[in-house]
């Protein structure tokens, strides 16, 4: 999977995330992007590191993956709604989403190898969207490891309550 353009997190302003902050150089920098072959459907790779494991050292630490599916998310549907107001990401009055709940399905143990999340916008309200996420290892892109739902709330301007 290819993307087209510069990753979602890096065009909003003051986004010191852990998962996907680009102002936080000690966070995990997970960048989410539109799919250049289907423009519905946003990626994002990740190489975890040896201190992202879990008890068995070669398998990514379940926090990490939350994360993830979170910031992955949460960063699709931030991204499906600038889009669907057709402006740049980041412009004003920004918006910003609140994760209001969120399913994970641990399907499969995640190797500690680099590893591909895809998300889509299932929903979109005056007040919410809901996106489904998947990870799977690059080297298997098909065998789906762990799969969720995100439920965002939307926040708009300096209404940014986490």
């Amino acid at each position: 999977m290819t993307t087209t353009d510069a990753a979602f997190q890096d065009r909003m302003h003051d986004n010191f995330c852990f998962g996907c902050g680009a102002d936080n150089p000690d966070g995990l920098q997970l960048k989410s992007a539109w799919d250049a072959v289907d423009p519905e459907v946003a990626v994002a790779t990740f190489r975890p590191q040896p201190m992202h494991a879990a008890g068995p050292r070669h398998i990514l630490n379940g926090g990490i993956i939350g994360t993830i599916l979170d910031c992955h998310g949460i960063g699709t549907a931030l991204a499906d709604a600038y889009r669907r107001e057709e402006r740049a990401i980041g412009s004003a009055p920004e918006i910003w989403y609140a994760t209001a709940s969120m399913t994970v399905d641990y399907l499969r143990p995640a190797p500690l190898e680099e590893l591909v999340a895809t998300a889509d916008v299932l929903r979109v309200g005056n007040r919410v969207g809901v996106a489904t996420i998947r990870i799977a290892a690059c080297s298997e892109p098909e065998q789906v490891l762990v799969e969720g739902k995100g439920v965002y709330a939307i926040r708009r301007g300096e209404d940014r309550g986490g």
